[in-house]
C-alpha cells in the first residue's frame, strides 16, 4: 500500500512538472517566434540587391531543407514526431556539442531520431503496443558549444501524426558525455508512463525503450560559432558587395536612361518641334514673335523658325539661297530683312511668291541685277540697295500695286547699256516714297506716280528737270536733287509746274551760279550750298515768301542788296557761312531767330544790319543767336549801337 501511494504521489509530482513544463515550452516557443520575426525584419532591411547575406541564408536554409528532408523521409513511412527543446543546464567538457540554451540561440534547434526502433511497453494501459522509427535525436545548431555546457533537463513533445496522439518525452540526462542516459516518459492523454531506464549503448541491438540524443559534430563551413560572428561576417560580407551592387545599380541607371533616350528619339516625330509658336533655332534670339538671326555667319535660314514669327531679321550673313516654298509657309510674317548677304537673281526666284502677309522686304546690300518679280501683293515697302540692279520692268511692280516706299539707291541705274523707261512705275499708283539715290541717271524718270510725296535722286548725274516729269499736279513736298550736275538752265520756268505742293527742295552741290528763279511759293526749305553763287539780288526770293530755311553756305557770295531778306517775313535760319562777305548784310528779317555768318571777311557790323526801323527805333530782335566766327572784326571799333535791338550781348559770338 505504501508503495502504491508512493507511486501515485509522485505520478502527481510527475503530472504537475509535465504540465509546468508545457506552460514552459508553450513560453519558449513563443519567444523563438517573435526572435524569429525580428531576424526576419533586420534581415529585410540590411538586404539590397543580392548581397552576401542572403548567399548566406540561402546556404542555411539549403542544409534546413536538406536535414528537413531526411527528417520528412523518416515520417513519410512511420508516424511523424515533432520536437521541442527547452532547457539544457548540463556540463560538457571536450570536443562534443551539447545543445545551445534557449537564450544563446535564437533559431529552434531540430530535433533527429535515431534510426532505431522505440517501443512502447505493452504494459502502457493507455497505448497499444506500436512502434516509431526515427532519425537520429539531435539538436543543430548554429554555432559550436563552448568546452563547458550544463545541460539540466530536455522535454520532447512528439506528435504521432497518423493517430493525432501527443507524446512528451521527458529526458533525464546524466553529467557526463560518454554516458548519455535519456529517460523517457510517455504520456497519452492525462496519464504518464515511465519506461524501463536503458543504457543506450552500440552493443544495444534490440530495439530500446529509452534512446540517448547524439550531439552534432563541429561541421566545417556551415555552421558559424556564434551571433557576433555571423553578424561580423555579414556586415563584412555586406560592405563587400554593396560596393559591387552600386556600381552595378549605376551601370544598370545608365542603361535604362539610354533606353529610354532611344525609345524617345525613336517615338518623337522628326518634324518636332521646329516651326512650333514656343520654338526658336539655337543660331537665333528670339523676342516673342520677332526672330533676331543676324550677324550669324549663316549659310542659308535657319531650319525651324517658328511660323507664327512676324519680324525675321536675318541681316549680315552669308545666305546665298532661300528654299523654295519655305518663306510661303509663314502667313503671320511682315517684316523680312535679309540685307548684306550673297542672294543672286537664280537664288530668290520664287522665293517670295505666295507670301501672304509681308509688309517690308529688305534685300540690301546683295547680289541682285534685277528687282525680283515674284513680289507679294501685300508688300508695302521694298528696299534693294547697294545691290548691281541696271534694270526696271512693268512686271516687277505690277505684282505689288500696294508699294508705298521702294527704294533703289546705290545700284547702276541709267548706266550707258540701259535706261529707266518712262512711266515704268505708273502701276504704283499709292507710291509715297521713291529713292533713287547714287545711281547713274542723267535725267529724273519720266511719268512718275502722282501720289507720289518724296523723290530722292542725290548723287547723280541729273543735268536738267523736264517739264514732264509728272503728268498733271503732283502731291511731290520733298525733292532731293543735291550732287548732280545741275546748272541754272537746267532749272527752267517748266521744270517744277506741276509740283505745286512741293515744300522742301535741296539743290546742294550743283552748279548754279545764281538763286534759281520760278521755284513754287510754297517751298520752305531751300538748301543752296556748295554752289557758285555771288551774288544775292532784291528780288532773289520775292516769289518764296514762305521759306523758313535758307542755305547759302559755301559758294563765293561776297554782295547781298540791301533788302534781298526783308521780303521774308517767316525766315527762321539763315546760313552764309563760308562765303566772301566782308560785312554783315543790311535790314535782316527782325523775327530771324539763327543767324551764321561764321568764316567770311567780315570787319563791319552797320548799324541797321540787326536793328532797323523808322528813326532810332526799332522793335525788339528775336535774334537768340548770331555766329560772328572766324572774321577779322575789330571789337575796339565796333559800333554799340548795331545790337540795341537785342536781348543781350551773349546772343553774339565772336570766338
Amino acid at each position: 500500500m505504501e508503495a502504491l501511494n508512493t507511486g501515485k504521489e509522485k505520478r502527481s509530482e510527475e503530472k504537475a512538472t509535465v504540465q509546468g513544463v508545457d506552460e514552459e515550452t508553450d513560453t519558449v516557443h513563443s519567444k523563438r517566434t517573435e526572435e524569429h520575426d525580428i531576424r526576419k525584419t533586420e534581415s529585410e532591411k540590411q538586404t539590397r540587391g543580392h548581397t552576401e547575406s542572403d548567399v548566406i541564408k540561402k546556404e542555411v536554409k539549403e542544409k534546413e531543407d536538406q536535414q528537413g528532408h531526411n527528417l520528412s523521409d523518416a515520417f513519410s513511412t512511420k508516424p511523424v514526431l515533432t520536437a521541442w527543446n527547452t532547457t539544457y543546464l548540463q556540463e560538457v567538457e571536450g570536443e562534443e556539442h551539447l545543445p545551445p540554451t534557449v537564450n544563446q540561440y535564437t533559431t529552434s534547434p531540430a530535433l533527429h531520431l535515431l534510426k532505431e526502433s522505440v517501443t512502447l511497453p505493452p504494459s502502457s494501459p493507455s497505448t497499444s503496443q506500436r512502434q516509431a522509427t526515427a532519425e537520429t535525436l539531435s539538436i543543430i545548431t548554429n554555432n559550436a558549444l563552448p568546452s563547458k555546457t550544463t545541460v539540466e533537463t530536455t522535454i520532447l513533445h512528439i506528435v504521432n501524426t497518423s493517430t493525432a496522439e501527443a507524446t512528451t518525452l521527458l529526458v533525464n540526462e546524466s553529467s557526463t558525455i560518454d554516458d548519455l542516459r535519456v529517460e523517457l516518459h510517455v504520456t497519452n492523454g492525462s496519464k504518464l508512463h515511465p519506461l524501463e531506464e536503458v543504457r543506450a549503448g552500440p552493443t544495444a541491438k534490440a530495439p530500446p525503450r529509452t534512446f540517448m540524443a547524439k550531439l552534432p559534430k563541429k561541421a566545417a563551413g556551415a555552421k558559424l560559432k556564434d551571433n557576433t560572428t555571423l553578424k561580423a561576417k555579414k556586415k563584412k560580407a555586406i560592405k563587400g558587395k554593396v560596393k559591387k551592387t552600386t556600381k552595378v545599380l549605376k551601370k544598370a541607371k545608365k542603361v535604362k536612361k539610354l533606353k529610354r533616350e532611344q525609345k524617345l528619339k525613336s517615338t518623337t516625330p522628326s518634324y518636332f518641334p521646329y516651326f512650333e509658336d514656343h520654338y526658336c533655332p539655337l543660331e537665333c534670339s528670339c523676342y516673342g514673335r520677332v526672330v533676331q538671326c543676324s550677324d550669324k555667319d549663316l549659310g542659308k535660314i535657319p531650319y525651324g523658325i517658328p511660323y507664327n514669327s512676324r519680324y525675321i531679321l536675318l541681316m549680315n550673313n552669308h545666305i546665298d539661297s532661300i528654299q523654295l516654298n519655305l518663306l510661303s509657309e509663314y502667313d503671320s510674317m511682315e517684316f523680312l530683312v535679309l540685307s548684306n548677304n550673297r542672294l543672286t537673281d537664280a537664288s530668290i526666284e520664287g522665293a517670295f511668291e505666295g507670301i501672304q502677309s509681308l509688309k517690308r522686304l529688305y534685300v540690301e546690300r546683295n547680289l541682285l541685277r534685277s528687282i525680283p518679280t515674284d513680289l507679294p501683293v501685300t508688300l508695302e515697302e521694298l528696299r534693294l540697295d547697294g545691290n548691281q540692279i541696271s534694270v526696271m520692268s512693268d512686271e516687277a511692280f505690277g505684282r505689288c500695286p500696294g508699294l508705298l516706299i521702294l527704294s533703289l539707291s546705290n545700284n547702276s541705274l541709267g548706266n550707258k547699256s540701259s535706261t529707266i523707261p518712262p512711266g515704268v512705275l505708273l502701276p504704283l499708283g499709292k507710291l509715297r516714297t521713291l529713292t533713287l539715290s547714287y545711281n547713274q541717271l542723267s535725267s529724273v524718270p519720266l511719268q512718275l506716280p502722282l501720289s507720289l510725296q518724296e523723290l530722292y535722286l542725290r548723287g547723280n548725274r541729273i543735268q536738267s528737270l523736264q517739264g514732264d516729269m509728272f503728268w498733271g499736279v503732283a502731291e511731290l513736298q520733298v525733292l532731293d536733287l543735291s550732287a548732280n550736275r545741275l546748272t541754272n538752265k537746267g532749272l527752267g520756268k517748266a521744270a517744277l509746274l506741276n509740283a505745286s505742293n512741293l515744300e522742301s527742295l535741296n539743290l546742294e552741290g550743283n552748279s548754279l551760279k545764281q538763286v534759281p528763279h520760278n521755284l513754287p511759293g510754297t517751298i520752305k526749305t531751300l538748301n543752296l550750298e556748295g554752289n557758285f553763287i555771288s551774288s544775292i539780288t532784291k528780288d532773289a526770293f520775292i516769289s518764296m515768301p514762305q521759306l523758313e530755311h535758307l542755305g547759302l553756305a559755301r559758294n563765293k557770295i561776297t554782295k547781298v542788296a540791301l533788302g534781298a531778306f526783308r521780303v521774308l517775313p517767316l525766315l527762321h535760319q539763315l546760313d552764309i557761312s563760308h562765303n566772301a562777305l566782308q560785312q554783315v548784310p543790311r535790314q535782316l528779317p527782325l523775327w530771324l531767330h539763327s543767324a551764321t555768318f561764321a568764316n567770311n571777311k567780315i570787319h563791319a557790323i552797320p548799324r541797321d544790319a540787326f536793328c532797323w526801323g523808322r528813326g532810332n527805333e526799332s522793335p525788339l530782335s528775336r535774334l537768340v543767336k548770331v555766329h560772328l566766327e572766324y572774321n577779322m572784326i575789330d571789337l575796339g571799333h565796333l559800333d554799340t549801337l548795331a545790337f540795341r535791338c537785342l536781348r543781350g550781348f551773349q546772343v553774339v559770338q565772336f570766338y
